[in-house]
């Protein structure tokens, strides 16, 4: 079915084209389907260099799921206490600027995270955080630079979603951080000299971040891996597992 969502074997096909470089427009033309179905699927999901099948297929049963929220849950859509959402909403948002992230783009990030689809449009944003256009254009833009947003074409309009991966891209850009620390404070030791004081204390923390960064990133990809290959209900919190079998 060329309109219809790609299987599993299909996403394979897309990755093992992607892996000897073939485009997007080629791979659509093997598998029968429209440009615009792969190129979709590629952005969605890691882009050129970081697609992968299986992590594919996970995240479009996540989307699914979060499309449609199952009956037995706890806290169905049309029966959530609002005033808790909203106030959780205000402490997410006010906790990511506490770390750094400028506040409306935790604002946008929140109010994709918290949806049920994990996605909205500019006017869907606009309306919700009571901002400009322009607002919402300049987080967008912010936060897609950091992997936590991708955009995707719904008809004439564009919507942006929150990425699958979207906490490993950020611990990617803090590893990012220590890395550049590391590099310049082990420069600064061979101008200064390990035998100095200045010296001995750059080295020392050059190998600090060296090590924290290389520990960091194992320990994300090893999260990663787990989470893409996991059973969907692996993760579901005692109390709604408790929930569904009542």
């Amino acid at each position: 079915m060329p309109g219809g969502r790609l299987t599993y074997e299909e996403r394979q096909r897309v990755a093992a084209g992607l892996a000897v470089g073939h485009s997007c427009a080629e791979i659509a033309r093997r598998l029968g389907r429209p440009g615009s179905t792969i190129s979709r699927e590629v952005t969605r999901n890691g882009g050129i260099r970081g697609y992968r099948a299986n992590q594919a297929q996970q995240a479009t049963k996540w989307r699914a799921r979060r499309r449609k929220p199952h009956p037995s849950a706890p806290y169905a859509t049309d029966v959530r206490d609002a005033l808790g959402q909203r106030g959780f909403e205000d402490r997410f948002t006010e906790m990511m600027a506490q770390t750094g992230v400028p506040a409306m783009m935790a604002k946008v990030l929140v109010c994709l995270f918290t949806s049920d689809t994990g996605s909205g449009s500019a006017a869907e944003l606009v309306a919700r955080l009571r901002v400009s256009p322009a607002s919402i254009s300049k987080a967008v833009g912010w936060l897609e630079q950091r992997g936590l947003v991708s955009r995707e074409r719904d008809g004439r309009r564009q919507r942006y979603s929150i990425s699958e991966d979207a906490w490993y891209q950020a611990w990617l850009t803090s590893v990012q951080s220590m890395a550049l620390w590391a590099d310049v404070t082990r420069q600064g030791a061979d101008v200064f000299g390990s035998a100095t004081p200045a010296g001995a204390r750059l080295h020392a923390t050059s190998q600090f971040f060296h090590h924290l960064g290389h520990d960091m990133t194992q320990a994300a990809e090893h999260w990663r891996q787990t989470i893409a290959t996991a059973p969907l209900n692996s993760f579901r919190s005692p109390v709604s597992a408790e929930a569904v079998r009542e």
